[in-house]
């Protein structure tokens, strides 16, 4: 039916009679980007800093828009004693000066809710046997060695999302993983398995080299650490291995690697060597006092520090710009198995060991900060490939910590996994 001029069609109402149909609306629907500059700003304004950096990392435009308004340079400056002097040194600054600022204030933040804030303990069984490592990365979580299969959850749900078996019977020994594979060391052999499914074994014979006792990689190359003081560097590609490089007098018990192709490893006679990645021998040891083994060893490329923990409970930092050591701290009577920070931490460090107690030091100076008290729970749920069953806990200990929003660390003890 054609309706001429202004006319708007008639439909029957309930009642029988009839009126004019409602036209539909032939506008676009508004986006989160079509909203004017000078409205967002308007919008805006009020926020606090938190709220305000939570929209910058809405979308682009967002981000541009705060960027223009210098909304973040205002409100920053307004917590800065010193703002007046700090806007005469850094009139001309970058937009990449403004991140670093708000870097160090969330590091700020970050420290405040550790000293002073609370946790909880959130516990679930993941396997049927001992957990003795787990990886966390990008709200995922690899749990496994203890028994023949490896266990990817998802942080969100508490959720087993992919199962992954170990093949033959040989034991996993270490691993690590990323966005798309994981890499373990399966006796004295590399195993890589594809998160799409593939899963590769190299090399192809076992025992071509001396019992390994710890793995890291960082592409392409993987490094495993054996009982005969060697590190020997895999390229992950080419399936071959690239070099043998002499460590130690004793076995390597523990590795990290840096994004600048260095190799730092710990030994069970209690010395640190750092090597580079494409070099045949190491560099530089790093002097301490005890010689107990190593158990655990991290490097802060931010504040250029290594940090390793010992069998008899101490901490160790050393500053490899000098090589000279800046502070060691015995803060359990028992080993140090996981040391723990954020990527651009640059104030404190977080300890596990077989005690159960999670610590909190100062990065600077070792001093223990604050601490958590961890108790195994009898509870026999089990998860495979659902939610878990989860039991929370609260903090126990003498000071209180922040909750797993702010600073999230996976903790293994036993058969359970904690959060």
């Amino acid at each position: 039916m054609k309706f001429l001029g202004g006319e708007e069609p008639m439909v029957p109402t309930p009642s029988g009679s009839w009126s004019p149909s409602k036209k539909r609306s032939s506008k676009p629907r508004t986006t989160i980007e079509s909203l004017d500059r000078d409205i967002l700003c308007i919008i805006f304004s009020p926020l606090g800093l938190f709220d305000l950096v939570r929209c910058s990392v809405v979308c682009k435009s967002w981000n541009a828009v705060i960027n223009r308004c210098k909304s973040l340079q205002v409100l920053y400056l307004k917590l800065q004693r010193d703002s007046s002097e700090y806007i005469s040194n850094t009139s001309g600054s970058s937009r990449q000066s403004m991140s670093m600022l708000l870097e160090e204030l969330a590091m700020k933040h970050h420290r405040l809710s550790l000293e002073e804030g609370r946790i909880d303990i959130d516990q679930w069984k993941g396997h049927s046997l001992g957990v003795d490592q787990c990886r966390m990365k990008r709200g995922m979580i690899l749990t496994g060695v203890g028994d023949k299969v490896m266990r990817l959850w998802s942080l969100e749900r508490y959720k087993c999302v992919e199962e992954y078996p170990i093949p033959g019977t040989l034991p996993l020994i270490d691993f690590d993983f990323d966005e798309s594979k994981i890499v373990g060391l399966v006796g004295t052999r590399i195993c890589i398995w594809r998160r799409n499914g593939a899963r590769s074994v190299f090399p192809s014979k076992e025992g071509t080299f001396a019992k390994g006792l710890c793995m890291r990689y960082f592409d392409p190359e993987a490094v495993i650490g054996c009982d005969d003081g060697t590190a020997r560097v895999f390229d992950m590609y080419s399936r071959k291995c690239s070099r043998i490089i002499r460590m130690h007098g004793a076995s390597v018990t523990c590795l990290s690697l840096s994004e600048n192709q260095l190799i730092i490893s710990g030994s069970s006679l209690g010395s640190i060597t750092i090597s580079g990645l494409f070099s045949d021998q190491k560099v530089a040891t790093l002097r301490s006092t005890d010689s107990t083994g190593i158990k655990t060893v991290c490097f802060n490329p931010s504040s250029h520090l290594v940090f390793a923990g010992s069998s008899a409970g101490y901490v160790r930092s050393w500053d490899i710009r000098t090589m000279k050591p800046l502070w060691e701290n015995r803060v359990s009577p028992n080993v140090i198995y996981s040391l723990q920070h954020l990527q651009s931490d640059r104030s404190t460090l977080a300890v596990g060991g077989i005690d159960g107690v999670l610590r909190i030091l100062d990065q600077n100076t070792g001093e223990v900060l604050s601490s958590c008290v961890t108790s195994i729970s009898t509870s026999s749920n089990s998860s495979r490939n659902t939610s878990a069953a989860i039991e929370r806990k609260e903090e126990q200990g003498s000071q209180k910590i922040s909750s797993s929003t702010e600073f999230r660390r996976a903790l293994d003890l036993r058969s359970h996994v904690w959060l």
